[in-house]
């Protein structure tokens, strides 16, 4: 049995900066609510990592309470995206991917072409 964060999942928000690890699911959702300004209530999913890069905690309301989801790397670090900004939104695809120890910053898919006609 695998448990993982579902791949339908449409608001996933990557959180820049390295994290306490000790925090438990009331730190996490009070840096969604106070520095990210985000409903921890709303059904985003949110991702941190700590320093090391070698684990993910993942953060999301399912109707009655909080779910944490956690891994820890043996061996090994997550390929966390490069970016300015504070957060990052993911689809629940992209997680998955990052979970799985893709580079999913290095991942492109073909370029999107916009014609407006055939001839």
């Amino acid at each position: 049995m695998v448990m993982r964060p579902a791949l339908s999942l449409t608001e996933v928000y990557l959180y820049r900066q390295p994290i306490d690890f000790r925090k438990s699911y009331l730190g996490l959702s009070a840096i969604v609510e106070c520095e990210l300004g985000h409903n921890p209530f709303a059904g985003g999913l949110y991702a941190f990592t700590n320093k090391q890069r070698t684990k993910i905690k993942c953060l999301f309301w399912e109707d009655n309470g909080f779910v944490l989801y956690y891994k820890a790397l043996s061996e090994d670090k997550f390929h966390w995206p490069k970016s300015d900004d504070a957060l990052l939104t993911l689809t629940g695809q992209q997680l998955n991917w990052l979970l799985d120890g893709f580079d999913i910053s290095a991942m492109k898919g073909h370029k999107k072409l916009h014609y407006e006609a055939v001839f």
